[in-house]
């Protein structure tokens, strides 16, 4: 047995149990947090993330920083963001001695990105950005959707998240495996797995496994249009009504009817009756640039 897979084994024992070192500190229940404990996935996620001595890595999350420490051993900078008060004193003494390392205290959904990675960037000399996180289930596409559409200059995000989520987001757009985060996240960004974490890798256990991945940016979105807003509410009105024909689906957009839909489906190409799981972002992109005309 390898080294690697001992160390797993070794970790999940602790299922249920808080792990040894964590110093009293307990997950907070009303925050989803859920500590990694298993330290072949960290490991994993640490080396998969593209952290690197040129890179500013942004964290997001650490918890009780178990995945901080090879972050920072990796990074030119780390700056760690966590909402959780109870947490930023141990973090602090966790890291202390550590120049590269920064904690905040702030809600990520709160904290202007551009402004940190522009000032962190700057002032260490270095030249991407790299953004891992473990999120909290119940806001992981708010988080990844700030990430893609708000803050410029990362190079790549590497997530923790709930299988069934990740599977969305991982899928190819028209395949039955897509959903409507599937769209805007392959715009954006080439999805790759970087491994799969059965739930008794954290503590607390949490009731569905999780998947890592890493998003890195692409030099130019997937497909062209001339409204991008207008594409994606397209997609997200065709998978609310996901069983529903595009037609129907479609046409409950505001300011839509049956008839505008129609006409904008026959001129792009695309039969009516299909699914919007069914279609590609080009063709999703072919249906705004028209209606955008309409």
């Amino acid at each position: 047995m390898s080294s690697k897979k001992q160390s797993k084994n070794a970790n999940r024992k602790h299922h249920g149990k808080a792990p040894h070192g964590y110093g009293g500190i307990r997950p907070a229940k009303g925050l989803g947090q859920n500590f990694l404990i298993d330290e072949g996935v960290i490991e994993e996620i640490a080396e998969g993330s593209g952290a690197a001595e040129d890179a500013l890595v942004i964290e997001i999350g650490p918890g009780a920083g178990a995945l901080t420490i090879p972050l920072a051993e990796r990074s030119g900078y780390l700056a760690a963001i966590e909402i959780d008060e109870n947490l930023i004193e141990p973090l602090r003494v966790k890291t202390f001695g550590m120049d590269n390392v920064e904690i905040i205290h702030a809600d990520i959904l709160a904290v202007n990105l551009d402004e940190l990675i522009e000032s962190r960037l700057s002032e260490y000399g270095l030249k991407n950005v790299r953004v891992v996180g473990n999120l909290p289930y119940y806001i992981t596409t708010p988080i990844i959707m700030k990430l893609l559409e708000t803050a410029h200059g990362i190079d790549s995000i590497t997530v923790m998240m709930q299988k069934e989520v990740g599977d969305r987001i991982a899928a190819e757009p028209g395949t039955r495996a897509a959903g409507a985060i599937t769209y805007p996240v392959y715009y954006h960004a080439s999805v790759r797995k970087i491994a799969d974490v059965p739930r008794e890798c954290f503590y607390p256990a949490p009731k569905v496994d999780s998947v890592v991945l890493r998003l890195d940016i692409r030099e130019k979105p997937a497909a062209e249009t001339k409204n991008t807003d207008l594409m994606f509410k397209c997609v997200k009105a065709g998978f609310s009504q996901r069983r529903k024909t595009l037609l129907n689906s479609l046409s409950a957009m505001e300011g839509m009817d049956k008839e505008t839909i129609n006409s904008a489906l026959e001129r792009a190409g695309i039969d009516q009756s299909r699914r919007a799981e069914t279609l590609t972002l080009t063709e999703f992109a072919k249906i705004a640039d028209i209606l955008q005309e309409a």
